[in-house]
């Protein structure tokens, strides 16, 4: 049996079948590709999201920065339906969003955010299998609950535990497992490593990159961390005011030649770096 992909999926999988067993045999090919063509959400007189266009390639780690209120997680939530647009179009491979039950949408897009959203009553197996559970799809569930626990470093004894006995960065893993349980190529990330302490938040960063390459994904990420956009995305797109003020790679951003919006969020990290190594001169 082979499980047809979506969205140009991140991985395909080759479902090989017995009587007591079902393997799972990954298959790396690139994510979809997006296309958002002059996409607005306007809450009255407020432009949230003003007439964004946009091509993402297929297998892209693209990062979304900006102040608070800039319109990165309301261009997110749009992609996946949570937000409905004013007007524009949006594209996922050759489908568009609105042409897809919203249900059907959410459950072939990865989304993580930064409040994981673990069900409290439910073991660890159940909370990464639910969408696989909606979805209907009962044939080797324990086998893809096991092989996503591999995936992000957790122990298979994890399945049987409940959320409030794992730790923050552990919940997060799960929160990352359930989002890839239904093989998506795309993923969506909301703040996703926003509430963990700096040295577990750094370890999923780079554990989350090397996923990304790994399974060939498509990656938007919106984050308030502009070290974090530097070292994960291969291109960022800073947003102010309901649009894009700069897109660019993150050496592009560093050479400062990319606008007063995005260089004011880079003085940010570049400012913490000189004034350790300031520091370091004076011990």
């Amino acid at each position: 049996m082979f499980i047809r992909p979506v969205f140009g999926t991140g991985v395909k999988w080759d479902w090989t079948c017995t009587a007591k067993r079902v393997t799972i045999s990954p298959m790396p090919v690139s994510g979809p590709s997006l296309s958002l063509h002059q996409l607005s959400r306007h809450y009255g007189a407020l432009r949230a999201v003003d007439s964004v266009s946009l091509e993402i390639a297929a297998g892209s780690l693209v990062a979304l920065v900006g102040l608070s209120g800039s319109g990165k997680s309301t261009l997110l939530k749009m992609i996946n339906r949570l937000v409905e647009p004013t007007s524009g179009t949006i594209r996922i491979g050759d489908e568009a969003v609105d042409s897809i039950d919203p249900h059907v949408l959410r459950r072939r897009i990865g989304y993580v955010f930064q409040n994981i959203g673990l069900f409290p009553h439910m073991t660890i197996a159940r909370n990464i299998a639910i969408g696989l559970e909606l979805a209907g799809e009962k044939e080797g569930r324990n086998a893809r609950v096991a092989e996503l626990l591999d995936l992000v470093e957790l122990p298979q004894d994890m399945a049987t535990r409940m959320p409030d006995q794992l730790s923050g960065g552990q919940q997060q893993r799960v929160g990352v497992a359930r989002a890839l349980a239904t093989r998506p190529g795309l993923m969506l990330m909301d703040e996703p490593f926003g509430a963990l302490d700096p040295v577990t938040r750094d370890n999923l960063t780079g554990q989350y990159k090397a996923l990304h390459e790994r399974l060939g994904l498509t990656t938007i990420i919106v984050t308030h961390d502009m070290a974090e956009a530097l070292y994960l995305a291969d291109r960022i797109l800073v947003m102010e005011g309901g649009r894009i003020r700069a897109d660019a790679t993150p050496a592009e951003l560093l050479s400062g030649d990319v606008g007063a919006e995005a260089e004011a969020l880079v003085a940010i990290p570049r400012a913490q770096a000189a004034h350790l190594i300031a520091l370091g001169k004076r011990a």
